[in-house]
């Protein structure tokens, strides 16, 4: 297991040229160390959450819970039939004040909002806490995740990610994407919180069920985050988040989310369509979706074609996406 690279805050414009083309994650210390809240977390954490309390709007958030004997690993019943924690409504003022009274038990509940849009519930929040790299974006959204010391299970998003710790220490434990085949993913269409997510967990893997895990720690990365950093993970990078401390507030930018699901549903579909066909129909589909997808020269396979004939197969645009969107409904429907 490695480090994540550590770089230097960049302008926008230079992320987006040099670091997001190269698909790895990268810490970026100290990007958000100006912000009030993580200068408040650094006098005490009641005075952080006196800044949740201060711009809650009192909407109500979707809250986990686990009980003590989970020990904040918040995940699967024991025959994955369902989960070990339950799903409540609070506001974040509720849960601040609860976190900060039970912040001195030996065994407190597992308990966490994850997600929570800062629009919304802290609204502003983000003119207050300004992050350059994500205020840049068209479709980047904030959202604050707060809770004590638990644990986010191993897991990937269809999105790019932008972290960054404000109160309390995270550590981040991430794979790429290569390394699926050596997680044991769970359920794909039964998940915890959106995502489907490995069934190891990385804190103390079971090598004796999931001997192929060790494949994948050969290829981990990790990062330890203090207040004010922040770390970058590309789409399809799966990553393990343990919050270690009895109060932890983070917050994330979720950007270049994929339209409608992206690659996932394209990839459901194709276990119906093509995985429980005969070897040589497998193969032939391979070859398809490397001369149409995946091959270096897939952009250019209608090139031979006049461009008004191109349709389905042409340059992205937003004419092209409705033409493919079209055709999908018409032949999904038909059956």
């Amino acid at each position: 297991m490695t480090p994540v690279e550590e770089i230097a805050a960049p302008e926008p414009a230079d992320f987006d040229r040099i670091v997001r083309p190269r698909f790895t994650p990268v810490v970026i210390r100290g990007a958000a160390e100006a912000w009030p809240i993580v200068a408040a977390g650094r006098r005490s954490a009641a005075e952080a959450l006196d800044y949740i309390e201060r711009y809650d709007s009192g909407a109500p958030t979707s809250l986990m819970v686990a009980p003590p004997d989970r020990q904040g690993r918040f995940f699967y019943n024991a025959d994955t039939s369902g989960f070990n924690f339950e799903r409540k409504q609070g506001s974040l003022t509720q849960l601040a004040r609860h976190l900060l009274g039970a912040a001195n038990e030996n065994e407190p509940i597992g308990i966490y909002a994850g997600a929570t849009p800062a629009a919304s519930h802290l609204p502003g929040f983000e003119q207050e806490h300004p992050f350059p790299l994500a205020d840049a974006l068209p479709d980047a959204t904030t959202r604050i995740w707060l809770g004590n010391a638990t644990q986010v299970a191993t897991h990937f998003d269809l999105s790019d990610n932008f972290a960054v710790v404000a109160l309390g220490r995270r550590r981040f434990t991430l794979f790429p994407p290569q390394a699926t085949g050596d997680l044991y993913v769970g359920p794909l269409d039964m998940t915890l919180a959106g995502q489907p997510v490995s069934m190891v967990d990385p804190l103390a893997p079971d090598l004796e069920n999931y001997p192929r895990y060790a494949a994948a720690q050969e290829q981990a990365q990790f990062a330890e985050l203090e207040p004010g950093d922040a770390i970058y993970i590309p789409t399809l990078w799966w990553h393990h988040v343990q919050a270690s401390d009895a109060i932890n507030i983070l917050v994330n930018y979720w950007h270049n989310d994929a339209l409608r699901g992206g690659g996932f549903l394209a990839l459901i579909h194709a276990i119906l369509a093509i995985r429980d066909q005969p070897q040589g129909q497998r193969d032939a589909w391979r070859a398809w979706f490397d001369h149409f997808v995946f091959g270096e020269e897939a952009s250019h396979a209608a090139d031979h074609l006049p461009p008004h004939a191109r349709t389905v197969t042409g340059p992205p645009s937003p004419q092209r996406d409705e033409m493919i969107r079209r055709f999908l409904l018409r032949v999904l429907g038909s059956h």
